[in-house]
């Protein structure tokens, strides 16, 4: 870390590295100290195994901060207190007033209302393209752009990036490469694929127990050093800080990742490949009729499958709604927003999670008004699932 700068993060990890089993949970908000001197050297700069003050840093969330960068295979990681606090830290504390951002037009719509309608308060105006087609994002490069921006796989429409092109773009203009992986962590790892900054919604997949909100910035340990700056770091000055009982159950949870994206991966193949075959408009990169399906192939850590989600067109909101809480009766899950829960949750992103991407834009992203968005559960017998989910389908008359 700080102190050698050629160990790596995994160089700390050492059997029985917190004495019990899970570690102690720092329930502190402030911390001692023996002598002047370390106090002022701290607010100077970060001393690995001191903590000042828990906005700057907790031994808790520390540990799932160092989780974090092993599972990104990035030097450091700085936890938020929720998805939305990682990506405007990020982009803050790279753009200044006057600086531009080159965005993906399918990203979450909180994202998207940050980008288009809050950032340019402070003059950080942000161009939306077709993030797949790479010609388009070469010609919205200008002097003033800082970042490029988007999801590994999009919400709600599940496109791929091209992430190692992107990349290539990136460095030749010297722009930072922003990722949002939270649809797919273990199944695609940004930064070993040339992403520099890679964002998380904790909430998601990676705690997977809609029990709490958080989020995650794996970086450099230069950058996100600088997120904790006293003086200028978009994290220490915002406070978007994590509580210690928080982050710890989140670690936990964390351990079982690898076999939960399995089971939802298994699962969603599943239902998409049963979608499909009834004739619904189905979006799902594991199915080959995906447009990035070759690419997703080429990029992803095959032993995850193919993500958690699956979002199908009804064409009608009236119908997608019927169909979501006839679902919800019939017991195939929760017509809730959100993802990555053990049960199946399902909504419609153009009247939710997407509604603060206007009707006509959402119209020539291909965002249909009558969309279902699936984070398919972990049900060990996931034919009893689909048996419920096509009684659904069936009794509002969509087969």
């Amino acid at each position: 870390m700080k102190d050698d700068p050629a160990m790596k993060i995994q160089d700390y990890w050492v059997f029985g590295e917190y004495g019990g089993v899970n570690p102690s949970i720092e329930d502190a908000s402030t911390f001692t100290f023996l002598s002047a001197e370390k106090m002022q050297e701290l607010f100077e700069h970060e001393v690995e195994g001191c903590f000042l003050y828990s906005r700057h840093l907790n031994p808790t969330v520390h540990y799932l901060a160092q989780s974090m960068a092993l599972l990104e295979g990035t030097e450091y990681t700085q936890i938020t207190a929720s998805g939305m606090a990682a990506i405007s830290c990020a982009i803050l504390q790279i753009c200044s007033s006057g600086d531009e951002i080159i965005s993906s037009r399918t990203i979450y719509g909180g994202t998207y209302a940050l980008l288009k309608n809050y950032l340019p308060k402070f003059d950080i105006n942000t161009t939306f393209v077709n993030i797949l087609d790479l010609d388009a994002v070469k010609s919205k490069i200008t002097p003033k752009t800082k970042i490029i921006y988007t999801e590994s796989i999009s919400n709600p429409l599940l496109e791929v990036a091209n992430i190692p092109e992107l990349s290539k773009i990136a460095k030749e203009n010297n722009l930072t490469l922003i990722v949002d992986n939270t649809f797919s962590p273990m199944i695609l790892q940004p930064h070993k694929l040339g992403a520099d900054i890679v964002v998380h919604s904790l909430t998601k997949f990676i705690n997977g127990a809609s029990d709490c909100v958080g989020g995650a910035i794996c970086a450099t340990h230069d950058f996100v050093t600088s997120l904790k700056d006293v003086h200028n770091g978009s994290a220490m000055l915002l406070g978007p800080t994590m509580d210690s009982i928080r982050a710890a159950g989140i670690l936990k949870n964390l351990r079982t990742l690898h076999i939960r994206m399995k089971q939802h991966s298994h699962n969603a193949m599943f239902i998409a490949t049963k979608l499909k075959e009834l004739g619904f408009r189905v979006f799902y990169p594991g199915l080959e009729i995906h447009q990035q399906h070759e690419l997703m192939k080429r990029l992803m850590n095959r032993e995850y499958g193919f993500g958690g989600m699956v979002t199908f067109d009804c064409k009608t909101p009236e119908k997608a709604n019927e169909l979501m809480l006839k679902m919800q009766e019939n017991k195939v899950g929760y017509f809730a927003v959100s993802l990555g829960f053990y049960k199946t949750l399902f909504s419609a992103p153009g009247l939710s999670t997407s509604s603060e991407i206007p009707p006509e834009e959402q119209q020539q992203i291909g965002l249909s008004p009558g969309l279902v968005r699936m984070s398919v559960g972990i049900d060990n017998d996931i034919e009893i699932t689909w048996e419920r989910m096509l009684k659904s389908i069936k009794e509002v008359g969509l087969a």
